[in-house]
């Protein structure tokens, strides 16, 4: 039988219309498939990620997206094992559009500590510049070793107004490769926030067990070889800097563990430096020291009680970002008073 025979034969049976019929079994078809090429650049994010943004369902239909203006959290702390496809999936964001607001390539990394944001105008759009200074930024490209500070100082700007003009924190991390935006010499600095803002962001970190468990390890170790109250406060700040104090099976290159020590530097085997209790004495070296001279722990450091604390840690770890240490200093000390 025709269709049309059978739209008019249906029709006469519900008391419609043949026309009215006909508009409702064309409004009823199934939405059109999308096409491969609307999920193809989420495939560059690599395998194994959670990809979002234009995939497409089992269905057939592209996922429906919560408009970037709900409410939800402003910014979000990076975990061990996210992936910027993941946080925006838990939040209903387009990865894409997380990307942007942050300043960031499929090709970016992301760490844990690294604050993530979820809403606001996108990272590169500035702040419109003054007449009278249209040049008011140029844009400078990270290379590694690079921190905020030194950045700023090469320029002849403050840390602040460097933080200021790319919407970062004293507690955000870069990475090579990364666009910066230095603000003109001449043009006013913003306000500087109050010195202590950082530290006191840090303190309201709370400690899940994992963490705690490897807090009291470090201490364990630390009294065992009879090291100051200062070693041990270095030693817990440097591996909530490196691991987030998260035995980690993976991280830069080789690097692996509380202290991200790499087997190919001398540091041990893979599961040695997965080992808490071996990695904890190979940070403090000296005499009981179980890389013997392969390598140099705190103790083995000339001079090291009257560094910073940021200074002590760097010398171990030789960090591409040494500014990151510095603001656990408080934090460490409270978990010792605490957990010690």
């Amino acid at each position: 039988m025709s269709r049309s025979r059978t739209v008019r034969l249906t029709a006469a049976r519900l008391g419609l219309p043949a026309t009215a019929l006909g508009a409702l079994a064309v409004a009823m078809l199934p939405a059109p498939i999308a096409s491969a090429n609307e999920a193809a650049p989420l495939a560059r994010e690599g395998a194994g990620r959670i990809s979002l943004g234009g995939a497409v369902s089992s269905t057939g239909r592209a996922p429906a997206m919560v408009p970037a203006h709900s409410a939800g959290p402003e910014s979000v702390v990076v975990q061990p094992g996210d992936t910027i496809s993941a946080i925006a999936a838990r939040h209903g964001l387009r990865t894409t559009d997380v990307l942007a607001l942050n300043g960031l390539g499929w090709s970016s990394v992301i760490h844990p500590g690294q604050v993530i944001r979820l809403t606001g105008a996108p990272a590169a759009a500035a702040a419109p510049a003054a007449p009278a200074a249209p040049a008011a930024a140029t844009a400078y490209t990270v290379v590694a070793g690079d921190t905020i500070s030194a950045i700023a100082r090469r320029h002849g700007v403050s840390t602040q107004a460097v933080l200021d003009a790319n919407a970062l924190q004293t507690s955000s991390i870069i990475y090579p490769g990364q666009a910066i935006a230095i603000p003109s010499p001449t043009a006013p600095a913003p306000a500087a926030a109050p010195a202590p803002a950082p530290v006191l962001a840090a303190e309201t970190v709370t400690l899940d067990d994992e963490q705690i468990g490897n807090v009291r390890t470090i201490i364990a170790v630390g009294r065992e070889r009879g090291v100051s109250d200062r070693g041990i406060a270095i030693a817990l700040g440097t591996a909530m800097v490196e691991s987030w104090l998260r035995n980690l099976d993976w991280g830069d290159r080789d690097s692996l563990g509380l202290f991200q020590q790499r087997p190919s530097t001398g540091w041990g085997s893979a599961d040695e430096v997965r080992d808490p209790v071996r990695a904890t004495a190979a940070f403090f070296g000296g005499p009981a020291d179980p890389n013997g001279s392969r390598t140099r722990g705190l103790l083995d450091i000339p001079g090291w009680e009257s560094m910073s604390f940021a200074g002590a840690a760097q010398a171990v770890q030789i960090s591409a970002f040494p500014d990151r240490y510095a603001k656990w200093e408080a934090p460490a000390y409270a978990w010792l008073a605490t957990y010690g």
